[in-house]
């Protein structure tokens, strides 16, 4: 095998917090090196296939086809599998156990940000900007004391790694994928407990970043620590909209069950409101539900029966929901916010020094699209033209195509702000459509505020898929963006698992598709042993 052994924190209290160094160094050791001949890695695809399709998270051939002659009916998703995890490097598993927390940090300056602009502490155009386009009814109710300290109870990041380090895209508080890498990193250690070189392993240890249920125990962790005292069963409740994720979060309801917590997932309308809360059926009797948790879009409430009945349990206090219904902290303009350099002061206060000079190497350049015309004299901050500063954003519709290394996108609260929709690449674009894109995000600013941000090009992967119309395992080059989920516990975030998807480098958005290989993350066997051996227990992102 090729995959070396790091194991973190499952985020129970009463578990193991985590593998030792010694512990790795073994596994390092233990676990061949010797790459895969082309049959052992077309069977370890067609493992992870029929282990995927029987959790009804991925799609046979038959279902594909079929589903193009049948209708609407979600169908579970398809992409392409590779025979091994992505490998990533000791310091870069570094890096993303110290970036839960350093997100976090983020987190909380920016809900503290938010108030401090609407009691007049802070500038009053900030919370004029994150509350955009909103209803007025959504922002009064995120606004209440009840709801004041609630921050998110996951964070996923979209990390594009670029030749220059890591560069994180956008924030993720109600991501797809949970079910879908918490199943994948099972079906990969299934595969290697199978590994002659595996046999001496301990059950526990899995060589997947955060263990073969890093996933599972890290969602119910904070799954309870979201619902407190608050008696009841855990309804996750998938919308319509989101109804291509129902599968995955039907399977992760199902693994929750095995472990005890009793949950069950849900359309919105099988919930049911009484005075004393909510409910639901399940086998002929009323069952109280303690913790709601949310996947479904903040745009979407008109749509989501009994979405205000949800919102009035909650606002009563007879029911916990998670995320919470706090539409500014879902703003990916909050990165501009970061960047501007009026909020300096307050951005120097609340972060440490060392966490300011992490994020400024992590988050891109991000300016928010208003076409409000500024003073002859002002400029936009940071944005320049060849070196020449701007002061109105039109201008860029004139910008070469190398001048043009930017990225436009609705900053939220859109049905085009997810899954990469309603995204221009400038580079990528002829002049004309480009100018005609920036117009649009322009005029669409009283409604749907957009963001301008740097380009950064992912780097190169090479790795390898089975594809299914020649039967064998063919090889791929391209660019990958790095999902790592954190779950949030008290004052901690811990990574329960990175989801790879590897996109061909023709492919100038990287997300989710058909032609894109998903993979769970691994630590790279190129570690030397030796380093492991001497790694000390306060070393950055290894807790022990």
């Amino acid at each position: 095998m090729s995959e070396a052994v790091v194991r973190f924190a499952h985020l129970e209290s009463n578990c193991e917090c985590a593998a030792s160094i010694e512990d790795i160094a073994l596994a390092l050791a233990q676990l061949s090196r010797e790459p895969l001949n082309s049959d052992e890695a077309r069977r370890r695809c067609l493992a992870i296939r029929d282990a995927l399709v029987h959790a009804g998270i991925y799609g046979a051939v038959e279902a594909e086809q079929a589903a193009t002659t049948t209708g609407s009916t979600p169908q579970p998703l398809r992409f392409r599998l590779a025979p091994t995890a992505f490998h990533l490097s000791a310091s870069d598993v570094r890096r993303f156990q110290q970036l839960g927390h350093d997100l976090l940090a983020f987190y909380k300056a920016l809900n503290r940000l938010y108030q401090d602009s609407v009691r007049g502490a802070q500038p009053s155009w900030v919370a004029a900007y994150l509350d955009q386009g909103k209803p007025e009814a959504l922002i009064t109710y995120s606004r209440m004391n009840r709801f004041r300290h609630l921050l998110p109870g996951i964070i996923r990041p979209d990390v594009i790694p670029t030749a220059d380090g890591m560069v994180i895209t956008e924030l993720d508080s109600v991501p797809g994928g949970i079910g879908l890498t918490a199943c994948l990193t099972r079906a990969y250690d299934d595969l290697l407990r199978l590994d002659p070189s595996s046999l001496d392993r301990p059950p526990h240890h899995s060589p997947l970043i955060a263990g073969r249920d890093g996933m599972l125990q890290g969602f119910a962790a904070m799954l309870r620590a979201q619902q407190g005292e608050q008696d009841g069963i855990l309804a996750i409740v998938v919308s319509d909209e989101a109804k291509e994720y129902r599968s995955e979060m039907e399977w992760m309801a199902d693994r929750l069950r095995e472990i005890g917590y009793q949950a069950f997932c849900v359309e919105p309308r099988g919930v049911q409101f009484t005075e004393d809360g909510l409910f639901l059926q399940q086998e002929g009797q009323p069952r109280r539900i303690g913790l709601l948790y949310r996947f479904f879009e903040l745009f979407d409430l008109k749509n989501i029966p009994k979405s205000e009945l949800m919102m009035y349990a909650a606002k009563k206090g007879l029911v916990a929901v998670t995320p919470p219904y706090k539409p500014a902290l879902e703003e990916k303009l909050a990165f501009g916010l970061f960047y501007h350099p009026e909020l300096a002061a307050f951005w120097e206060q609340a972060l440490s020094a060392d966490l300011m000079s992490r994020l400024q190497q992590l988050l891109p350049r991000t300016w928010i699209l208003d076409p409000r015309p500024i003073p002859p004299s002002a400029i936009i901050p940071r944005l320049t033209i060849g070196g020449h500063p701007v002061s109105d954003f039109r201008r860029l519709t004139k910008t070469t195509q190398k001048e043009r290394q930017l990225v436009i996108k609705p900053s939220g609260f859109s049905e085009l702000a997810w899954g990469s929709r309603g995204v221009s690449i400038g580079h990528d674009l002829p002049q004309v459509e480009w100018a005609t894109a920036l117009e649009q995000a322009l005029q669409a600013f009283p409604t749907t505020p957009y963001v301008l941000q740097e380009f950064h090009k992912g780097r190169l992967f090479d790795s390898a898929y089975f594809d299914e119309r020649s039967d064998a395992v063919v090889p791929m080059s391209g660019r990958v963006r790095l999902s790592p989920y954190y779950f949030v516990v008290g004052d901690k975030a811990e990574l329960g698992g990175i989801l790879a998807t590897l996109c061909p480098a023709n492919k100038k958005i990287i997300h989710g598709m058909v032609d894109a290989i998903m993979a769970p993350c691994t630590l790279s066997p190129d570690m030397p042993t030796e380093r492991m051996v001497t790694m000390e227990a306060g070393d950055p992102g290894i807790h022990s």
